[in-house]
C-alpha cells in the first residue's frame, strides 16, 4: 500500500534563507513552490503561505511552509527529539564536514553509530540535519531477523521507568 515517502513538511522562518541552506549548501534542488491563499478546503491563510519542495535523489522531498503573518518560534530541543537524517555516500560525508567547517557553520561529528557514520548541522530554522553514511555491516544491523529489534523493544517496555507509577 505505502510506496514510499513523498515529502515531510516543516515550518520555516524565511523561504529564501531556507532555500540557501537546502539548495546551495546541501545541494537539494528546489523543485516546486505552491502559494496557498486560502487552502483548497477553504481555510483562511491570512496573508498566504508559501510551500516549497526540495528533492532528494530518490524523488522524495523535504518541504517547508512560510506563513509570514503566523508567528514561528522554534523551540530548542535535544537532537533526538527532532532531527532530519539524510543518507549520503561516505566520501560526501567527509566533503560536507569540510565544507561546513570552511563556511564557519557549526558542524558536529563525526559520530560512529556502528552501522552509520553521521555529522550534524542546524538549518536556518533551528532543525538538526544529520548526514549519514552507511558502513560495512549496515544491512545486517538493520535486519530484524538478525538484530533482535523486537526483543530489545519488548525488554525496554518491560524495564523502563514509569513516571505515573512513581507518583
Amino acid at each position: 500500500m505505502i510506496k514510499g515517502l513523498h515529502h515531510n513538511a516543516y515550518r520555516c522562518r524565511d523561504s529564501e534563507e531556507t532555500r540557501k541552506f537546502y539548495e546551495d549548501f546541501l545541494g537539494l534542488p528546489l523543485v516546486h513552490t505552491l502559494k496557498i491563499e486560502p487552502t483548497i478546503t477553504g481555510r483562511n491563510t491570512g496573508a498566504g503561505v508559501l510551500h516549497t519542495f526540495f528533492q532528494l535523489d530518490d524523488g522524495s522531498c523535504l518541504a517547508f511552509f512560510e506563513a509570514p503573518d503566523m508567528p514561528f518560534e522554534f523551540r530548542q530541543q535535544h537532537d533526538f527529539d527532532l532531527h532530519i537524517a539524510l543518507e549520503v555516500a561516505p566520501e560526501d560525508l567527509d566533503r560536507m564536514f569540510a565544507k561546513g567547517k570552511a563556511e564557519g557553520r557549526e558542524v558536529r561529528g563525526v559520530s560512529d553509530h556502528h552501522f552509520i557514520r553521521s555529522i550534524y548541522f542546524r538549518d536556518p530554522n533551528g532543525y538538526v540535519i544529520e548526514l549519514s553514511a552507511k558502513v560495512a555491516g549496515q544491512e545486517s544491523a538493520m535486519d530484524p531477523a538478525k538484530n533482535g529489534a523486537r526483543a530489545k523493544l519488548d525488554d525496554w517496555q518491560a524495564k523502563k521507568p514509569n513516571p505515573a507509577k512513581a507518583a
